[in-house]
């Protein structure tokens, strides 16, 4: 049983790749059941986003298992298998572990801690379970992995400070105004940085938000996109006198917001401060409206300062997660390991509780005058003696798992006992019960 994550990512593959090897929604419920059905494929989840396409998969087989993952991945995109090869990382054991940890709690990707990946993991995973292609092995790690993401994100500060532009930009907002919920804000430009910029706004809690381009059309698709307002850009004058906050984005080669345009609106303002922040380059806003009291005009070196200096504040967080990946690992192998010590704790139970069965059953019939009360109080302690027997034989059971020749010496064990123990991972589908399993390793 092995355990391989192959990855396709903004490091082994530009945008352009990656947009020809994602799973579209409707098509990866169907692709985790195919790949399950792949030779040396004994559990699999399927991740599939803008920026990553991964298939996290429990093997027979290190070799066989990443080949017919990769040739899965050709064959679902129209590629050659060594060209999906070549863009794929390839992780085995504890370094898929590692992986996974890093890529669920947001160290793996574009922007560093970014939160959005612990969700889409979490549905990979719920998927992947609805299809009934997850087991014993990944309904605990993938859980282990998100809870351990959650942790990270509520003990460390890796999701507080923004790292991209157009994040910055609302958040220098935020400096000027505090709350911006209630502020008015116009966006110039209807560019991808422009959209970005909306949808921090808008996640925010701001809601009135008007969209100008020199395309009216555009503006206009955009704000029919995201349900908000739009403007011809020759509105513009009369905007600024009522708007709070100005998010600029064009690839004009010229000034769009001047002094003298705000100079001429200056009497017509209700508002006592303007945010404008200039995420163009070259620059959409004229430099000299600094001099304009109560206005705040910042241009893209004031923005990149600050992601400059939250992207140090989040590397810093990075790096305390990461201290904690190595006790994972440890803590899931350990977990693992435990898993072919329960099935022998269970066949010495059972065997001892027949044992304790057998002997209240001679007794029944030695002893046919014995009052309810005295039968229970009989067995009661009987059982007492088989757990009280029992505690140290299981404890070194216990202690077997970790050691280099476990698989051996549990051998040794239930020839000693004379038990069989069932094979203790069941491959395709779980059927254990966990609760049982908690109780036979506290042995309570």
């Amino acid at each position: 049983m092995h355990l391989i994550a192959v990855s396709i990512n903004h490091r082994t593959a530009d945008v352009a790749l990656r947009e020809k090897v994602a799973f579209k929604d409707d098509a990866i419920r169907s692709a985790n059941v195919g790949l399950y059905e792949t030779k040396s494929i004994l559990e699999n989840v399927i991740l599939s986003t803008c920026n990553r396409t991964e298939v996290y998969a429990v093997t027979d087989q290190i070799h066989t298992g990443r080949y017919y993952i990769q040739r899965f991945l050709a064959r679902s995109f129209g590629f050659d298998v060594e060209e999906i090869k070549e863009m794929t990382e390839v992780k085995v054991g504890d370094d898929a572990v590692k992986h996974l940890l890093q890529v669920t709690s947001g160290l793996d990707s574009v922007v560093l801690g970014e939160t959005q990946i612990l969700g889409q993991i979490r549905n990979a995973f719920f998927i992947a379970q609805e299809e009934d292609t997850t087991g014993t092995i990944f309904n605990h790690l993938f859980k282990q992995a998100i809870t351990f993401a959650k942790k990270a994100h509520n003990e460390t500060d890796i999701a507080d400070n923004a790292v991209s532009v157009s994040y910055a930009a609302v958040e220098l907002s935020k400096k000027v105004f505090g709350k911006i919920n209630n502020k008015q804000a116009l966006i110039i430009g209807a560019g991808d940085m422009s959209e970005l910029s909306l949808l921090n706004l808008i996640g925010s809690g701001v809601t009135d938000i008007t969209i100008v381009n020199r395309t009216l059309s555009k503006a206009q698709n955009l704000a029919m996109k995201h349900n908000v307002k739009f403007e011809a850009m020759t509105s513009l004058p009369q905007l600024l006198a009522n708007v709070d906050i100005v998010i600029s984005s064009t690839s004009s080669d010229e000034y769009i917001v001047t002094n003298r345009m705000l100079q001429s609106c200056a009497s017509e303002r209700k508002n006592d401060s303007l945010v404008l922040i200039d995420i163009a380059v070259p620059r959409d806003i004229e430099p000299t409206i600094d001099a304009i009291e109560d206005v705040f005009n910042y241009d893209v070196d004031d923005l990149k300062g600050l992601v400059d200096a939250n992207l140090r504040e989040r590397q810093n967080a990075a790096e305390q997660i990461m201290q904690s990946i190595p006790n994972e690992i440890v803590a899931h192998n350990e977990w693992v390991n435990m898993l072919g010590v329960v099935p022998v704790i269970r066949a010495l139970r059972e065997k001892a509780m027949n044992i304790q069965e057998d002997t209240m059953d001679s007794l029944d019939r030695k002893l046919p005058g014995l009052s309810e009360r005295e039968r229970k109080i009989i067995s009661k302690h009987t059982k007492s003696i088989i757990n009280q027997m029992l505690k140290d034989p299981i404890k070194q059971a216990k202690e077997l798992s970790s050691d280099k020749k476990s698989t051996e010496k549990l051998e040794l064990f239930q020839n000693i006992f004379d038990i069989e123990a069932e094979n203790a991972y069941e491959p395709k589908k779980e059927t254990t019960n966990k609760v049982s399993n908690s109780q036979i390793l506290s042995f309570e």
